[in-house]
């Protein structure tokens, strides 16, 4: 299966799932063929504190579009921020989507977790990952907090790369999350987040689902797997 990726939203999303596929077909002895069409974080930015999803849909259209005359199969969005006008592209794009949400929400399932806490931009914040988590109970930053987790993450995610002090941001309203609000575990709700440092830090991060396969919506020709890194979970210890 020739893979679409709709990359640089940010930087360092993209090479986590880039990194991501070359490991698991390596592993598996499977051929990688792989396109990857560049997307403007800085617009993506504006789309989303704008709450347009039709006009970033539009935009990721034209690059699906492209993906398809290059032959992949497949498209996906190397972002959860990206993923907040994931149903208006379904809708329009040519080729099937992978959409993460459902594959989150059934991973959470899995690990039989009761709270789950959420750090990411804004709207994934806000609205509990676009509403696709049924499966437990969710828990946010509040007030200041939440505007520094957002502030943080948008600007590491056009960088590309994180400082210092949004690492002990992320980590300390993690932190709080799961001694104070009562989180089992905290999702770092953004594909960026797992290149922040707070694995290691925390020592106790594991991936959510990033070797199972991850089906479209619609058929599409060729063999999977359809593969899709998608998050992280931080267990609260």
């Amino acid at each position: 299966m020739h893979i679409g990726l709709i990359g640089g939203i940010g930087p360092a999303a993209t090479e986590y799932y880039y990194r991501g596929l070359i490991e698991w077909h390596a592993s598996s002895g499977t051929p990688l063929e792989l396109t990857i069409a560049h997307a403007d974080v800085r617009e993506l930015a504006q789309n989303l504190a704008n709450h347009d999803a039709k006009k970033q849909a539009e935009t990721f259209v034209r690059l699906v579009r492209r993906l398809a005359a290059a032959g992949t199969g497949v498209a996906a969005v190397t972002s959860m921020g990206g993923h907040f006008c994931i149903r208006e592209l379904e809708a329009m794009s040519p080729l099937p989507i992978l959409n993460a949400i459902p594959e989150v929400d059934a991973a959470i399932k899995q690990r039989n977790l009761k709270t789950i806490g959420i750090l990411g931009t804004r709207t994934v914040m806000e609205t509990r990952l676009y509403g696709g988590i049924s499966s437990a109970a969710v828990v946010l930053p509040e007030g200041e907090a939440l505007e520094q987790v957002h502030k943080s993450y948008i600007e590491m995610a056009i960088a590309g790369r994180v400082t210092d002090a949004q690492r002990r941001t992320f980590f300390s309203i993690g932190q709080h999350l799961c001694r104070v609000r009562g989180a089992d575990a905290v999702m770092l709700g953004g594909t960026d987040l797992p290149s922040s440092g707070l694995r290691e830090k925390s020592g106790v991060a594991h991936d959510i689902n990033t070797r199972e396969p991850v089906k479209p919506r619609r058929r599409c020709a060729g063999t999977g797997p359809y593969w899709v890194r998608i998050s992280k979970i931080w267990e609260c210890g």
